[in-house]
């Protein structure tokens, strides 16, 4: 009876061993793949993006509790850049809206329009539940099929990826990134899963939340 349970014992040590290998090698895998097969449309300067019609910003809270989430205030002051730089004629705002108190695009467009953005020119995406919801959206919705994606560079990695795997032309804008405390170290971690979550939403085929009619943009 010892001896059956020794070997009980072994078998799953070994299964539990290989699913935690495999683990750590889908993790280092998506963490190289991403970076290395976007690197040349992800951008630090605004002179070196090239001219589009339209720009995605992508959403996050404005306030964490009472505090201003950087992550949101350096996507506005990125967009305001390619603005002002003349690189995009048009943006779309896309995050969650899943709340009633609680509204990212309408805190996006708000923060663009202080920020000097003419109220004309944005346009709101009110199903960007997921990076890849509003990456899709922005053509299965928005009818763009090439565009500038607005985020930390981290995040405009993995979006750019998306794009590319639905066969969109994208480029990514990086705002300023934070320096490493307590909040951005939890969103670096999340960022070595959702990586890998990627390769998942692509072999399952995953599909937005929710699509809806075309809204024409001009």
């Amino acid at each position: 009876m010892k001896l059956k349970t020794k070997k009980l014992l072994k078998r799953i040590l070994l299964f539990v061993g290989l699913a935690t290998l495999c683990v750590i090698l889908l993790i280092v895998f998506a963490n190289w793949k991403i970076p290395h097969d976007t690197q040349k449309f992800v951008f630090d300067n605004v002179e070196d993006v090239p001219k589009q019609r339209a720009a995605l910003v992508l959403g996050a809270a404005r306030y964490i509790g009472n505090r201003e989430n950087l992550y949101f205030s350096y996507r506005i002051q990125a967009a305001k850049e390619l603005y002002e730089s003349g690189k995009v004629k048009i943006f779309v705002v896309s995050g969650d809206n899943g709340r009633h108190t609680y509204n990212e695009p309408d805190d996006m467009r708000n923060a663009l329009i202080e920020a000097g953005v003419p109220d004309s020119i944005i346009h709101m995406d009110y199903a960007g539940f997921r990076t890849l919801d509003s990456v899709v959206r922005m053509n299965a919705v928005f009818g763009q099929e090439s565009f500038i994606i607005v985020s930390q560079k981290f995040h405009n990695e993995r979006a750019v990826f998306l794009a590319q795997c639905y066969d969109l032309e994208a480029y990514g804008y990086n705002a300023k990134d934070l320096g490493l405390n307590r909040s951005s170290y939890r969103t670096k971690i999340r960022e070595l899963f959702a990586r890998v979550k990627v390769f998942v939403d692509i072999i399952t085929n995953k599909k937005p939340k929710f699509l809806g009619e075309p809204i024409k943009i001009d």
